[in-house]
């Protein structure tokens, strides 16, 4: 994979897709996005981002990324197709909101994080979990690469594959973020999820891991 110019596909282009789709192309990354709704729809977004941005479908975005980032309501996870995913590195921002999603009970005991959950209906995808954490404001406007690491505002990630977290992390400081690693999925994703103590939190890149290590 050539680090210098990801190929990403995106999937789902709401405020947290659609921001990083911004992020990811100003960074000089190349990106198609798809929502449910068809490639038609996203014409302005894809004006916006010039040269290197295309719309296509779900289909379109999985086959062309290096990376896939996927940004929908948990809820609708299981529409995703269940092939094409081998070696994929899959970024999972979603978030677990039961008002909206409904009641998914093994997640309601803990049993198991939603990343866990969209894991098992990507088989071969290698899953990290990332930027469900921040602010859709946030990652809009406080990236800034003029910034050291320690100072910059973080995004945590999770995973169990240590080398799709690095190219992730790699990712997050492209676009002027510090990646915090909160460990695997079982235990990161908890501590990322909403009410854990890493989710919707302001940290520097100097305070990542006191964060993380209080949270355990």
């Amino acid at each position: 994979m050539d680090d210098s110019k990801l190929k990403i596909g995106i999937i789902g282009a709401g405020h947290i897709g659609g921001n990083a789709a911004r992020l990811f192309v100003k960074a000089g990354h190349e990106v198609v996005i798809s929502n449910s709704r068809g490639p038609e729809t996203l014409d302005e977004l894809v004006d916006e981002l010039g040269d290197n941005a295309s719309a296509g479908t779900v289909e379109t975005a999985r086959d062309f990324g290096d990376i896939v980032f996927i940004s929908v309501p948990l809820f609708r996870y299981t529409e995703l197709p269940t092939e094409g995913w081998d070696e994929k590195v899959v970024i999972d921002s979603d978030n677990y909101y039961p008002d909206r999603d409904g009641q998914i009970a093994a997640l309601d005991a803990g049993k198991t994080t939603s990343s866990e959950l969209l894991a098992q209906h990507l088989p071969g995808a290698r899953i990290v979990k990332a930027f469900n954490t921040i602010w859709f404001e946030h990652l809009r406007s406080k990236g800034d690469t003029s910034l050291p690491l320690e100072a910059r505002q973080v995004i945590f990630v999770a995973g169990d594959d240590s080398e799709a977290k690095a190219i992730v992390a790699q990712l997050i400081e492209d676009i002027g973020f510090a990646a915090g690693d909160a460990g695997f999925l079982s235990e990161g994703g908890l501590m990322m999820q909403p009410n854990g103590p890493l989710y919707n939190k302001e940290f520097s890149g100097a305070e990542a891991q006191k964060a993380i290590a209080a949270g355990a």
